[in-house]
C-alpha cells in the first residue's frame, strides 16, 4: 500500500456548463448532468432502494475486502474512551461499530487495573445519514449485535452538507463511501471542518482512481459490466448500481481531492491508496 503526501494545492479547471443549466446549476449523477435541485432526491431514491442489500452487494462486490477496508480506516482514526465522534452516511454502522469495539477493547483492557468509574468522560459516538432507510438497516443491526441500550450511539437523520451538530466539538470525522454522492463536495468539507475541535482528524474512505495500465482496464471492465449484473441478479435493480459506478468515475482523483481538502483548511492532509487505488484514504487534521 502506498503512502503519498499532498503538500501543495492544485490547481483546478474549469469546466464548460450547458446553457440549459446556466440559470439552475448543473451537477452530476453518474455520468449525466441534472439539476442540483434534483441530485439528492435521486441519490436518496438509489439508496433507499438498494439499502436492503446494501451489506450483501458490498461483500460481493468487493470480495469482502470493504470490511478490512474499514478496518484500516479505524485503525487510522485511533479510537479512544471518551472520545466524541461523527461518522457520516454511515446509516448501515459499518464503522460505528468497529468504533465502539476497538474503545470497549481498551476499556476491558485498562479496567484490569482501574474501575470503569475512572472513565469520568462519557462519549458519544453519532451516526448522521440523510436516508432513513439506511438509518433503519443500521439500528436494527444495532440490535442483533445487543447495542440497542448503548447511550454512547447515537443516530441522526441529517444533512452532511449542513450538519446540526455545533462548532467544535468533535474528537474524529469519518465517511465511507459516501462523499462522492454529495452535491456540493465543498461543503461537506467546510462542515467537517467546522465541527472538529482544534486537533480533531477527518478521514474519509473512498472508492477512488486505478491509474495501472492493465489494472484499470480489468478495472473498469469489472466495474461497468460485472457490477451492474450482479446488482441486477442479486438485488434487481441494474440501474442502482450502474449509478454508483459512474458516480465513481466522476469523483475528483486523489491528487485532486487532496488539494481540496487543504482547501477546506485542514493541515497535515495525506491519502493511502489500497489495492492500486481501487480505494484511498484521506485524511486531515484540524490545527
Amino acid at each position: 500500500m502506498a503512502l503519498r503526501l499532498a503538500t501543495r494545492k492544485f490547481g483546478s479547471k474549469l469546466l464548460p456548463i450547458r446553457t440549459s443549466f446556466l440559470h439552475s446549476h448543473a451537477t452530476s449523477f453518474g455520468f449525466k448532468e441534472v439539476r442540483e435541485a434534483e441530485k439528492s432526491q435521486m441519490v436518496s431514491n438509489v439508496f433507499s432502494s438498494v439499502a436492503s442489500n446494501y451489506d450483501l452487494m458490498n461483500d460481493l462486490m468487493s470480495g469482502g475486502l470493504h470490511r478490512l477496508w474499514k478496518d484500516r480506516l479505524v485503525s487510522k482514526l485511533n479510537p479512544f474512551p471518551g472520545m466524541k465522534h461523527l461518522d457520516v452516511a454511515g446509516g448501515t454502522g459499518d464503522v460505528v461499530f468497529k468504533i465502539l469495539e476497538t474503545i470497549n477493547n481498551i476499556k476491558r483492557r485498562a479496567m484490569q487495573d482501574v474501575s470503569e468509574d475512572d472513565f469520568l468522560e462519557e462519549g458519544r459516538i453519532y451516526v448522521c445519514d440523510i436516508n432513513t432507510n439506511m438509518l433503519n438497516v443500521g439500528k436494527k443491526r444495532a440490535l442483533e449485535r445487543g447495542l440497542g441500550e448503548d447511550k454512547s450511539l447515537v443516530w441522526v437523520e441529517g444533512d452532511a452538507e449542513a450538519l446540526s451538530f455545533d462548532n467544535n466539538t468533535m474528537d474524529g470525522y469519518t465517511i465511507a463511501f459516501g462523499i462522492r454522492n454529495v452535491t456540493h463536495i465543498e461543503k461537506v468539507l467546510a462542515e467537517a471542518y467546522r465541527v472538529l475541535k482544534r486537533g480533531g482528524r477527518f478521514l474519509c474512505l473512498e472508492l477512488s482512481h486505478v491509474e495501472i495500465p492493465v489494472f484499470k482496464e480489468l478495472y473498469n471492465y469489472y466495474s461497468f459490466q460485472v457490477i451492474p449484473a450482479i446488482g441486477e441478479l442479486v438485488a434487481g435493480d441494474r440501474g442502482s448500481y450502474q449509478y454508483l459506478v459512474e458516480s465513481i468515475r466522476r469523483f475528483p482523483p486523489q491528487e485532486k481531492f487532496a488539494s481540496m481538502i487543504v482547501e477546506a483548511g485542514f493541515q497535515k492532509v495525506e491519502y493511502e491508496n489500497l489495492v492500486g487505488g481501487v480505494v484511498s484514504i484521506h485524511s486531515g487534521l484540524k490545527i
